[in-house]
């Protein structure tokens, strides 16, 4: 039974800490919208994701004002669109006339974003695959709200480097055709190893081919909330820390779990899974790096980061899967720096680099989110930083995730600013050294020999 304590917890959760459900996302499968027609195919798109999700924004309003819950974004993903416009589209433009579809979708709609520009090239690329990257600087840059990610690598199948060298070129491509608007075409590109087929985040959310026609997936966050805690236990043993963030994560996947039901429930789509990441906003108290100064380092970065942010990822998680039967997609805590204000505080000082940023990769939930580095940086370079990445998220069979932004026409010192739930960021340095050779190099990186599981 729920009592008033729990009922009156909850409360101060909402209205002093932050807490928020970050995400409804519904995920459509647009496998039968396929045609060879480019224009038959794009009124499919468009008439299928209008009439599926027209009711996602008003019952995601309708939850918030009934249960007092703040559901932060609605947002839609879709089959990667690699897979639906093989038949029809031949060259860039045509794959960027899709994009335009989707963002014409997502502003009837009503959602804030719309993710599935996406490819799977674990193993190799397929003329629409390549096609398809070819095009996203032209797509991103054309449209507001869709988002596309690339998979690169997987513990079973490798890295395919080839596919590395090209998202290096796009990245910085991407980041040129937005320049006027600090380079905001990347805040909505990532690159994965190991892609969930069902995480509601972006910009890494799509549909993946093993789920049902339409799905809803939901994503928690509450930052805030777990630093609260914390507060509470300051100086206590690592057992009390511990129990601590555990009954925390616990609670607000709960009221995630209330709302994927209901959402579920008054839209008629089954409830697909709960994301319990911790995932910071710019807003202050909404920060993971708080929660990580508050376990005892002086700044994220300091040494201590990497064991503090492993214990947080650990109980978030060992905290959450008691109160959803159904976890899924990325799940732990995230550490994007110009998403969280105590990050950029961090980059500020020194404490953060690149370097301890990939260290701490190892034990979070993706990886190099949301940082902004030179604009002169080659897109050699950016490959091979993705590729560190993706080589990490191969090795410790996990999901990792590259999110850079090239600040054209700045330097370190320098900033971006995005607004909003982006937030903006302090541009960083990177190793000036070279990788072109190893990047220069043709063909894949053979998985490890512990994915050999069957």
């Amino acid at each position: 039974m729920i009592n008033i304590f729990e009922v009156n917890e909850t409360n101060e959760m909402i209205e002093q800490e932050n807490l928020d459900v970050r995400t409804i996302t519904m995920g459509i499968s647009l496998l039968d919208c396929i045609d060879s027609n480019l224009d038959k195919m794009n009124r499919k798109i468009y008439d299928k994701i209008t009439s599926t999700a027209r009711n996602l924004l008003p019952v995601g309003r309708e939850i918030e004002r009934e249960y007092g819950i703040p559901i932060v974004n609605k947002r839609i993903s879709v089959t990667p669109i690699a897979l639906i416009g093989g038949s029809a589209c031949k060259t860039v433009d045509d794959f960027v006339s899709i994009a335009d579809t989707l963002d014409r979708a997502a502003k009837k709609v009503g959602v804030n974003f719309l993710g599935g520009y996406s490819a799977l090239v674990s193993k190799g690329m397929t003329p629409a695959d390549e096609l398809l990257i070819r095009s996203i600087p032209m797509a991103l840059a054309k449209t507001d709200r869709v988002c596309s990610s690339v998979n690169l690598g997987s513990t079973k199948t490798g890295i395919n480097m080839d596919a590395v060298r090209l998202l290096g070129e796009t990245v910085k491509k991407t980041s040129e055709l937005t320049k006027d608007v600090d380079c905001i075409g990347c805040a909505k590109l990532v690159v994965f190893c190991n892609a969930p087929d069902d995480n509601p985040f972006m910009a890494g959310a799509f549909h993946g081919v093993t789920e049902p026609d339409v799905v809803i997936n939901v994503g928690v966050s509450g930052p805030g909330v777990v630093k609260h805690a914390l507060e509470k236990v300051r100086g206590e043993s690592f057992e009390v820390l511990c129990e601590t963030i555990k009954k925390t994560a616990f609670k607000v996947t709960r009221v995630g779990q209330l709302v994927a039901q209901e959402a579920s429930r008054r839209l008629n789509v089954p409830f697909g899974i709960i994301d319990l990441s911790l995932a910071p906003t710019p807003a202050v108290g909404d920060s993971v790096a708080d929660i990580l100064e508050e376990i005892g380092v002086e700044h994220a970065g300091a040494p201590g980061t990497t064991a503090a942010l492993a214990l947080l990822n650990d109980q978030v998680k060992k905290g959450g899967v008691m109160a959803s039967s159904y976890v899924g997609g990325l799940s732990g805590a995230f550490i994007p720096v110009s998403e969280d204000a105590g990050m950029i505080r961090a980059a500020l000082a020194g404490a953060l680099t690149l370097e301890k940023l990939e260290a701490m990769t190892c034990v979070c939930s993706v990886g190099l989110d949301m940082i902004a580095i030179p604009g002169d940086t080659s897109a050699a370079t950016i490959s091979g930083i993705i590729a560190d990445e993706m080589a990490l998220g191969m090795v410790n069979q996990k999901t990792t995730a590259v999110r850079l932004i090239p600040a054209i026409g700045k330097k370190v010192g320098d900033s971006v600013e995005f607004g909003g739930l982006l937030g903006g960021a302090p541009v960083m340095p990177v190793n000036p050294f070279s990788c072109e050779s190893f990047i220069g190099r043709t063909g894949r990186i053979p998985a490890p020999v512990h994915s050999f599981k069957n």
